[in-house]
C-alpha cells in the first residue's frame, strides 16, 4: 500500500505492507467482543522503520467501541539531509498529531451512527492519486525525491 504523508507543500509517498487482517469475535474481558483491524510495517524507503496496527473492538452485550492504535517506530536512514533535519523536528509532533486525529475521526464515525445518521464512506479520491496495478507505472514521480530503481525493468 503506498501512503502519502504530507507536511506544509510537501508530499511524500510511503511504502508499506500489510502484514495481518483481523476480522473476529473472541472472549474480552467485559464478555464477548468483535475486533476488526489491519497491520502494517513499513518498507524500505519509508520515512520510518516500524509497525502499526489498528484496532476497532466492540463490545457484544453494551454496544462500547474501543479504537486501538499500537505503534512502534524510529527513523529510518534517510539521505536526504533536508529531509532528516525536518523529521527529526516535526517528526514526532506530526505522529502524534495524526494518532489524535485517527481517534477523533472514529469518535465522530461511532457518534454518528449511534445516532442513527448516515455515515460517510471513504473520502474521495483527489487530484494526483493513481490507482493502477502495481506493474502499471514503472515509478511514482515526485520531484523532490531520489530516483528509484526498479530490478529488472
Amino acid at each position: 500500500m503506498l501512503l502519502e504523508g504530507r507536511f506544509l507543500a510537501l508530499r511524500f509517498y510511503l511504502g508499506v505492507r500489510i502484514t495481518d487482517v483481523v476480522d473476529a469475535e473472541r472472549a474480552g474481558p467485559d464478555g464477548p467482543e468483535r475486533v476488526w483491524g489491519w497491520t502494517y510495517r513499513t518498507l524500505d524507503g519509508h520515512l520510518e522503520q516500524g509497525r502499526l496496527s489498528y484496532e476497532v473492538v466492540k463490545q457484544l452485550r453494551t454496544g462500547a467501541v474501543t479504537f486501538w492504535i499500537h505503534a512502534y517506530s524510529r527513523r529510518a536512514p534517510i539521505p536526504n539531509p533536508v529531509y532528516r533535519f525536518g523529521f527529526r523536528v516535526f517528526g514526532r509532533g506530526t505522529q502524534l498529531r495524526f494518532y489524535h486525529r485517527a481517534g477523533q475521526r472514529m469518535r465522530a464515525l461511532v457518534e454518528a451512527h449511534t445516532a442513527g445518521t448516515d455515515t460517510p464512506g471513504p473520502a474521495p479520491l483527489t487530484d494526483g492519486v493513481v490507482i493502477a496495478p502495481a506493474a502499471g507505472r514503472s515509478r511514482l514521480w515526485d520531484p523532490l525525491a531520489l530516483p528509484v530503481r526498479h530490478p529488472g525493468r
